[in-house]
């Protein structure tokens, strides 16, 4: 379905051609599998290769390390394909390119020349780790802790929770606390690059515990990881021993805030599924002697999931574009994440109503995006913590 274009979501030359790239993917590959996939909750291991093949892994490493060096703005409109698809699929390239975003972003050059070309071929695949079983939102809360040895070492303890990725990648940016009794917490807090065999649940000093089971999202797997007498050498600190031990709270902080410009792509791709599918069966449906779109009820359900996808679309492209710029976005960012997967997750509902009782159905495809849209309200914080950021960053750019 063709999508209204404006100046603010014009495509250069080379957007358009890797967004088209990216559709005919999703059209022929990921859409035909995916609702077998998410049935069986199984890893979509062809698809993966068909993405490392693709470069999607690589898409916004710089070409010295193997990558395309494109832009988060391009990066966005990607992930909106992907998601159009199958939301897991783009999943599975985010805290990849999260991790990737930290090495660029803090990394030091030795650390940069050792993961990033296996990391843009997709050789190897990253996860990111902040959450805890008992800690959510409340970052500074967690209570893993890493402490030096007597061999210079740091040796890591604690159980991590919702990794996406964490069996199968093969290196996890994981937040610990170096110094428990850092005033405020946040400034005793450090990233570690941890090292792991992909696939494997047993690994020196880190176990992955069996997937955790969910009601949507499936196909890529969300597990905890429970570190235990894990041996980190400094070099592994993100930024250097030196540089990073205790800022890994500021580190994460800031590759959340290009997070939430991917997720709200992902509403907005999930979104305009829900729309096209919704477009389709309304004009096919037929209700009273006539197809259910020519009601005016429909058409009015219609009108708002458009208008409501295209304001999602405009809110997320700026927030990437400010960052592309090198401008301060966690504002716009917040409102771009919150905005766009409270859209998703309604449009998604209205398409489900408009289906009917047949929505309800697993042999419709409404019924999966019905599964999978209530995760973006809680991934990269939730709904209700966007509201709490937004509301703090207006207040202190509009101070008296």
């Amino acid at each position: 379905m063709a999508v209204a274009t404006s100046p603010f979501t014009e495509k250069t030359d080379e957007q358009k051609a890797i967004t088209e790239m990216v559709r005919q993917f999703v059209d022929n590959e990921v859409i035909p599998i995916a609702e077998e996939h998410d049935h069986e909750d199984k890893f979509p291991d062809a698809l993966v290769e068909q993405m490392r093949e693709l470069g999607l892994f690589g898409v916004t490493i710089p070409e010295e390390y193997g990558g395309m060096g494109l832009d988060l703005t391009t990066y966005a409109m990607i992930v909106e394909e992907l998601s159009r698809g199958w939301i897991s699929v783009s999943g599975i390239v985010n805290t990849h390119f999260i991790g990737s975003y930290l090495l660029m972003r803090f990394g030091t050059d030795e650390q940069k020349q050792e993961f990033l070309p296996k990391m843009a071929t997709g050789e190897i695949r990253a996860a990111f780790s902040l959450s805890e079983p008992e800690v959510g939102s409340d970052v500074q809360g967690i209570k893993s802790v890493a402490k030096k040895g007597d061999d210079g070492d740091w040796e890591l303890n604690g159980q991590k929770m919702w990794v996406t990725n964490g069996l199968r990648s093969g290196v996890v940016f994981v937040l610990m606390k170096t110094d428990p009794k850092a005033d405020p917490p946040h400034r005793g807090m450090t990233c570690f690059i941890t090292e792991k065999e992909p696939g494997a649940a047993e690994n020196p000093g880190l176990t992955v515990p069996p997937q955790i089971k969910k009601m949507g999202y499936k196909g890529v797997e969300s597990t905890e990881l429970v570190y235990s007498g894990f041996k980190c050498p400094p070099e592994r600190i993100l930024g250097g021993e030196e540089a990073g031990l205790g800022k890994g709270f500021a580190q994460m902080m800031d590759a959340l805030e290009v997070g939430r410009v991917n997720v709200a792509a992902r509403g907005v791709g999930i979104a305009q599924r829900a729309l096209e599918l919704a477009l389709r069966y309304s004009q096919e449906r037929k209700t009273f002697g006539r197809e259910i779109a020519k009601h005016q009820a429909i058409q009015f359900k219609l009108a708002d999931m458009a208008t409501k996808i295209e304001a999602a679309r405009l809110l997320t492209l700026k927030a990437a574009r400010m960052k592309d710029a090198g401008e301060r976005s966690d504002l716009e960012a917040g409102m771009a994440k919150l905005f766009a997967s409270e859209t998703g997750k309604e449009v998604v509902e209205e398409s489900f109503r408009i289906h009917g009782g047949y929505g309800y159905s697993k042999e419709y495809e409404i019924e999966r995006l019905y599964r999978d849209a209530p995760l973006l309200l809680i991934g990269e914080g939730t709904s209700e913590i966007q509201r709490m950021v937004i509301g703090k960053k207006l207040l202190e750019r509009n101070k008296i």
